[in-house]
């Protein structure tokens, strides 16, 4: 078994929406995996308070510095996201807007999502990433009926 810590081969993969409650998840995980990881922030003013919240969940964090690195980047702004994406092998996309109160606009959460995503997708394209996840909110089947004879939610929802 490999030690914690250890790099997967070097692997980078890149978490957009690294401040998030699903992103800091997937990150603590990857980087238990031994992957190196670069987290897409808005600002990186928050990149500190995403190291702090990631150290209390990992077997080791004395090398995070180290192994979590951080973009600037904006979903609905070209700038960066090439540069962010380059030397990645792997794109996890879970950045999206999620306000605290529901806009009166539907397209303030659709707009920033949907060119956030294919902003991404270039990114990742452009700098020949192969493997992409991209994740969705439960909101997603919020009202949704469960298919017939089902009692429970399942992924493929």
């Amino acid at each position: 078994m490999r030690p914690v810590g250890t790099p997967m081969d070097g692997k980078l993969i890149f978490v957009t929406g690294a401040s998030g409650y699903i992103a800091k998840h997937i990150i603590a995980q990857l980087l238990e995996a031994g992957y190196r990881v670069r987290g897409s922030v808005r600002s990186l003013d928050r990149a500190d308070a995403v190291r702090r919240d990631l150290s209390v969940a990992l077997t080791d964090a004395g090398d995070l510095t180290d192994r979590l690195e951080f973009a600037a980047l904006e979903l609905e702004r070209d700038a960066g996201w090439d540069e962010g994406l380059s030397g990645a092998d792997a794109l996890l996309h879970t950045a999206s807007p999620f306000p605290l109160d529901q806009p009166r606009d539907r397209q303030e959460l659709i707009r920033p999502a949907v060119e956030g995503t294919r902003r991404a997708l270039r990114a990742a394209k452009a700098a020949g990433i192969e493997r992409v996840v991209l994740t969705s909110s439960a909101v997603a089947i919020l009202n949704a009926a469960l298919p017939a004879g089902r009692e429970a939610y399942v992924e493929e929802d």
